[in-house]
């Protein structure tokens, strides 16, 4: 079973204890964070590769919410499953301003936006097209 189909599996049940990630690879975690966002009604979710457009990161995963309260939902979510499945973020920003909100799991950066404040920013945009 692959990490994938294991986390839609918990998910769907989740009085299971979850599998760790740990020994996970980046681009399964970010997989992962995709569907934990996806399971909280996250929008226009989107990971992006990062090889050889910054040294920060291997994967960015972008999502918007459709509120200040759901953005703050969506990180929350994110940072409660993994967790729950050993793996603490790094560091955490915008908790209290609610448009924005992101989570650094050194290979991963989650980046949770309200739909203005993804505009503005562009990040889709920025490290999509180089």
């Amino acid at each position: 079973m692959t990490i994938k189909e294991r986390i839609i599996s918990e998910l769907e049940t989740p009085d299971n204890t979850p599998a760790a990630l740990a020994e996970a690879t980046p681009a399964e975690l970010a997989e992962a964070i995709a569907l934990f966002l996806d399971n909280k009604r996250g929008r226009e979710i989107k990971i992006i590769h990062m090889a050889g457009k910054t040294d920060i990161c291997d994967y960015m995963v972008l999502a918007t919410g459709t509120s200040n309260t759901h953005v703050q939902t969506l990180g929350g979510e994110v940072e409660y499953e993994m967790t729950r499945r050993g793996i603490k973020p790094l560091h955490t920003e915008g908790r209290d301003g609610g448009t924005w909100t992101v989570l650094d799991y050194a290979h991963i950066m989650v980046h949770v936006f309200t739909r203005e404040t993804r505009e503005f920013y562009n990040l889709d945009k920025l490290y999509g097209e180089l």
